[in-house]
C-alpha cells in the first residue's frame, strides 16, 4: 500500500526534530505561495479564490502522493496565461460563463 501513498511509508518514522523545520518551510511557502495564487488567477481572468484554491489543494495531494522532497508543486505565470488566452476566446473574462467553460 504505501507503493501507492507514500506518505504511509515515511509519517510513522516522523519525528519531532523535523517538526520545526518544516513548520518553518510551511510558513515561508504559505507567504509566498498565497499571494502569488490569487495573483496567477486575476491573470487567468479568474476571482482569487481560485488561485487559492490552485495552491493548496495541489500541496496537499502532493504531500500525500508524491514521493520527491525537492519538486514545486503550485499554480505557475504561464499557465495561467494560457488558460486567459484560451478561454477568453470563448467567453469574456471575469464573468459566469468564463468560469463555466473552466469547470
Amino acid at each position: 500500500m504505501s507503493n501507492l501513498i507514500p506518505i504511509l511509508s515515511w509519517l510513522p518514522n516522523y519525528g519531532k526534530a523535523d517538526l520545526r523545520g518544516d513548520v518553518s518551510a510551511g510558513l515561508t511557502v504559505g507567504i509566498m505561495l498565497i499571494p502569488q495564487g490569487m495573483a496567477y488567477a486575476m491573470l487567468a481572468g479568474l476571482p482569487p479564490i481560485y488561485g487559492l484554491y490552485a495552491s493548496l489543494v495541489p500541496l496537499i495531494l502532493y504531500a500525500i502522493f508524491g514521493t520527491s522532497r525537492q519538486l514545486s508543486v503550485g499554480p505557475v505565470a504561464m499557465v495561467a496565461l494560457m488558460v486567459a488566452t484560451g478561454v477568453s476566446s470563448i467567453a469574456e473574462p471575469g464573468t459566469d460563463e468564463y468560469i463555466a467553460k473552466l469547470k
